[in-house]
């Protein structure tokens, strides 16, 4: 397994993403969408950051310390309009 890689937000637009789920389990994926929505609501009233952790298309896992600005169905969109697929986020603390 590779190891866990520290990226700055503003890296992210040079990372491709897969469509494909990183969390096979629809009880653990429900579990990650109300942990981000918690982010989302602490990001907007209290500019909370949590660290995120997710997959890109390269395997490589990586790990983020940013604000959540909104969820979507799909996808997840962090401050200065950056976004992340939500079926590569593996967890979010």
């Amino acid at each position: 397994m590779k190891s866990i890689e520290p990226i700055e937000k503003e890296h992210l637009a040079n990372l491709y993403f897969s469509k494909n789920e990183v969390i096979p389990e629809p009880e653990l994926q429900k579990a990650r969408l109300a942990k981000l929505f918690r982010s989302q609501t602490l990001g907007n009233l209290l500019q909370t950051k949590v660290l995120l952790t997710f997959k890109a298309a390269d395997e490589q896992i990586y790990q983020v310390y940013t604000t959540v600005w909104a969820v979507g169905n799909d996808y997840i969109s962090l401050k200065g309009g950056m976004t992340i697929p939500i079926s590569s986020i593996i967890e979010i603390d």
